[in-house]
């Protein structure tokens, strides 16, 4: 009980600030609420501050007063345009985390308490706060042996605070739920513990440091790509120590081109490398906008900042690259068969009307670049469409969502007319041919042998077994409440053809 009220008095604090902002109950949609909620909010905005500013921006900065874990709703909020329509989806999605630094005294204690040792005898320098987020900030250091470094210390008490607010939140998520079967379609307390789950990693730095070493194990064959190094015996819970990268980040795109970058195949680069990190590995940096991505001195794209990332396993990347490429190839009744075998659609609903509704959605995107498709309205009638076919919001998908719809708006930032479909295909084809094609098929058919292979020197005992089993039963010995065959010899004959048959079955399975 007395849990339940400090959650409620920290609802009540959050939607003070709101209405502070107007962004409790905006004036732009108070025409759409009941009357007595009109009323209410015609109330709060008495003396409301940013009137001259969009809704998205006033709940921005709302969130922004109200503190890190509002941040982080926020930027998750950006990805449910659905929900919160597209001009405020584009709003918060401009939230980069950028807060008030603490001090430097205060992140020497932490990195002296994780490590045991007095700065000056793990760096030869150490910088004051160069940039600070919602979670932690960041700081440039020299090793003792010459090396730069970033190093990169969590805000004080900041697991206590978020696990506060997350409570609330799930609480508030609950009672949303709870309010009607559109919202339930939503998902919002998925949504919160999606959100929580990945606010838990971020705040583990060894987690974020396990995060850029796979990474970089997973894409070290990519030369145009860059990761940096983890600085193992300075990285903690609390504390994380990495290469230092110098370069222009891909948001200012004056510096790109003052270092002669082709942003044409910058953007290409992008998409291609989320797309190998979604479908290739499984593994993702789930948070690429052009904050964390940086063109270094030698022209390789460079990804920092691990805080969030995504795994699919083999099924949804599967899922996900054919709905992908049925797109691409406007195989819409594929697209559509897909949706259902991996249960995103329920079986009651009509596989062909579902692909005449992907067809009315994919058509006008083909042969078209960024610059010539209004991409909030195909997303506006993609999400029509799930909701009239009753498609539930995927939690292991939300991290694939928000960074795909980042990655296509900084490929649009680097060059407007990128044509994503056809930026998208090499990637794609090559996961499909990985998965499903000739070579796919023939390692299935190798791993089938071997295992075919296992089990027949074993074969003539199981055969001589079922054969005793048979005679049996002829005896009469077992009843099976069935005629018994009349001829043994025949039964083991038969029973053996039967096994060489399920044996020779089982290699062949891969192919149907």
């Amino acid at each position: 009980m007395f849990t339940a009220l400090i959650d409620y008095a920290r609802l009540v604090r959050a939607g003070w600030t709101l209405t502070r902002h107007d962004a409790l109950v905006p004036r732009e949609f108070a025409h759409l609420a009941p009357g007595p909620l009109q009323a209410f909010g015609s109330l709060t905005r008495i003396g409301a501050r940013g009137r001259a500013k969009r809704p998205g921006e006033r709940l921005a900065f709302a969130f922004e007063r109200l503190g890190p874990a509002y941040v982080k709703l926020g930027q998750f909020m950006a990805t449910r345009p659905d929900i919160i329509g597209f001009e405020m989806a584009a709003d918060l999605g401009r939230l980069q985390d950028k807060m008030p630094a603490f001090s430097d005294a205060e992140a020497r204690r932490e990195i002296e308490a994780a490590f045991g040792q007095k700065i000056d005898d793990l760096f030869t320098e150490f910088s004051g706060p160069i940039a600070a987020a919602s979670i932690a900030q960041a700081h440039r250091a020299t090793l003792k042996d010459g090396r730069k470094v970033a190093v990169k210390v969590l805000r004080p008490a900041i697991e206590r605070i978020a696990a506060r607010e997350f409570r609330a939140f799930a609480r508030a998520a609950r009672h949303i739920e709870s309010a009607s079967s559109a919202a339930r379609r939503m998902e919002p307390v998925q949504f919160i513990e999606t959100l929580k789950a990945s606010a838990a990693i971020e705040l583990d730095l060894r987690m974020e440091a396990g995060a850029a070493s796979e990474l970089a194990e997973n894409l070290k064959d990519e030369p145009r790509l860059r990761i940096p190094e983890v600085i193992w015996p300075l990285s903690s819970r609390r504390v994380l120590t990495v290469e230092w990268i110098d370069g222009a980040p891909l948001g200012d795109l004056a510096a790109l081109d003052a270092r002669g970058v082709n942003r044409e195949e910058l953007a290409r680069l992008v998409i291609s490398v989320f797309l190998t990190q979604a479908l290739h590995t499984g593994f993702f940096h789930a948070d690429m906008h052009q904050g964390n991505l940086i063109v270094d001195d030698q022209g390789r794209l460079a990804l920092i900042d691990f805080g969030i990332m995504g795994r699919l396993d083999e099924i949804a990347r599967h899922t996900f690259a054919e709905i992908i490429y049925g797109f691409i190839t406007r195989n819409y009744k594929r697209t559509a068969e897909v949706h259902f075998n991996a249960g995103y659609i329920t079986r009651d609903h009509s596989i062909d009307a579902f692909a005449q509704a992907l067809r009315a959605v994919g058509e006008p995107l083909q042969g078209r670049n960024a610059a010539q498709v209004d991409m909030s309205r195909v997303l506006q009638q993609l999400f029509d469409v799930t909701a009239m076919f009753d498609m539930h919001l995927r939690p292991e998908l939300v991290l694939l969502q928000r960074t795909m719809v980042t990655v296509e708006g900084v490929a649009r930032l680097l060059d407007p007319e990128v044509d994503m479909w056809e930026a998208a295909t090499p990637t794609v084809r090559a996961y499909i041919n990985k998965a499903i094609g000739p070579q796919a098929q023939a390692e299935k058919l190798r791993t089938a042998t071997r295992k075919a292979l296992e089990i027949a020197p074993q074969l003539p005992h199981y055969v001589e077994e079922i054969g005793k089993a048979a005679e049996k039963i002829a005896d009469g010995r077992v009843d099976l409440r069935q005629p018994p065959p009349q001829k043994t010899g025949i039964t083991r004959i038969a029973l053996w053809f039967a096994g060489a048959a399920a044996l020779l079955l089982t290699i062949f399975a891969v192919f149907r």
